[in-house]
């Protein structure tokens, strides 16, 4: 068991750690500066915990992602479960591997390159995904291994050579520190991508024979959101020490790559990015292809990993600034809901069957999302606390959760002791 979940933990990481992963914590770095600890706190809260605390929701709860939001509603219960694997999938987080990787390794302002690149990149990823119970060995055995070698190797690189010093903090992380950590921590998406994740860790759990799945699980995303954590302190810290005033979390750690490694850096740095989004990359075409697959059993798992392989790679092809343009309207709908789920389904074992608490909760949060998409609407929000650092969800969804377990405590169901001693009287 051991074995296993060491292979599998590292597949998780892999998984989670992508192109947002590697590029935002060197730039929340250099433009948090002196208040940088905050600032990290606020992007480990919710590119890691966050995650961890989805996958442990999942298996605890022992249903997929469609049994959990399907608490709220049929209506929920399908539509958030689709809408949530589109966005990780061929809507936005699997073309931007395809897309960063281009920009980094060759950069070349062309279509026609760009199409190459993205067809070979996409067509390696869909061969290493195209049989699902493997995953876990390619990815756990040798990818992730060389991936954490390559970003161990520059982190050490960087700290021990350059030095530069931190800076006073600038744009958002000079009002406040903690919240704009907690938005570039959700800029990964890792936290819906742990909903879908989830289900391909038990898989490959059961694949491998591992008897106690549950158990087995939690280790996994307890280990894998420690070498998350662990990567992106000394990402965080190469963004300190990099000196210079960078346009992004790429070029500082190209500048990095090059001061430490000369030439050859840069060809590390490309290595290093290509590896992070073609793990990524076939995590999510495997858990996109299994969900649509459970959810249309007449169409085979080949066909909808081809069929996402092919989007992504035409979205892609398009360039970065495309596929960014799509992120931000779905993020800012779909989070709220994601962590709402999360976070109800770990407290109702604590507590009581929700019923009303799901309802209220989960849809108050759509609802509120839906107000933060539409520009027209956001005055109607303005009031509401932590609306500046786009938390102002927070608190309406707490009242209206707590509303319903009021609800839900007036209508809880007696407990066999309970109906015997009513019997008895």
């Amino acid at each position: 068991m051991k074995k296993a979940v060491l292979v599998t933990s590292l597949m998780l990481f892999s998984m989670f750690f992508g192109a947002g992963n590697l590029i935002f914590p060197p730039m929340l770095g250099q433009e948090s500066g002196m208040a940088y600890l905050p600032a990290i706190i606020g992007f480990l809260s919710t590119g890691v915990l966050l995650p961890v605390v989805a996958i442990i929701a999942v298996v605890v709860s022992g249903n997929d992602v469609r049994d959990m939001a399907s608490r709220a509603g049929k209506v929920f219960g399908l539509a958030f479960p689709i809408l949530a694997y589109l966005s990780i999938g061929a809507f936005y987080a699997l073309p931007r591997t395809g897309a960063v990787s281009y920009s980094t390794a060759v950069g070349a302002d062309s279509i026609l390159y760009s199409g190459i690149f993205n067809f070979v990149f996409f067509g390696v990823a869909l061969a290493l995904s195209w049989n699902p119970n493997g995953v876990a060995n390619k990815l756990g055995k040798w990818l992730t291994p060389a991936l954490l070698l390559l970003i161990l190797l520059l982190v050490v690189l960087s700290l021990s050579m350059l030095t530069g010093t931190p800076a006073e903090p600038r744009g958002a992380y000079a009002e406040q520190a903690v919240g704009a950590g907690l938005f570039e921590g959700y800029m990964t998406m890792d936290s819906i991508a742990a909903l879908a994740f989830g289900i391909v860790v038990i898989s490959a759990f059961k694949y491998q024979k591992v008897k106690k799945v549950r158990t087995a699980t939690v280790y996994a995303a307890l280990i894998a959101g420690g070498l998350l954590a662990a990567v992106y302190l000394g990402l965080g810290a190469v963004g300190r020490v990099a000196g210079g005033n960078h346009a992004d979390g790429t070029a500082i750690l190209n500048h990095a790559a090059e001061q430490t490694m000369g030439g050859t850096g840069q060809w590390v740095f490309a290595v290093i990015v290509v590896l992070a989004c073609l793990t990524t990359a076939i995590g999510l075409i495997t858990a996109t292809s299994e969900f649509f697959n459970s959810l249309l059993p007449g169409i085979r798992y080949h066909v909808w990993a081809v069929l996402f392989a092919v989007i992504s790679f035409a979205v892609a092809t398009l360039g970065l600034e495309t596929v960014l343009s799509i992120a931000a309207p779905i993020i800012t709908f779909i989070y709220p809901a994601a962590i709402t789920l999360v976070v109800l389904t770990l407290l109702e074992p604590l507590l009581f069957r929700f019923h009303y608490t799901f309802l209220l909760g989960i849809w108050t949060s759509v609802v509120w999302a839906f107000f933060m998409s539409v520009p027209a609407l956001i005055p109607f929000i303005e009031w509401a606390p932590l609306h500046s650092v786009q938390l102002g969800w927070v608190v309406p969804v707490a009242l209206m959760s707590v509303l319903g377990m009021v609800a839900d405590w007036n209508n809880r169901t007696r407990t066999p002791v309970e109906e015997k001693a009513a019997v008895n009287t």
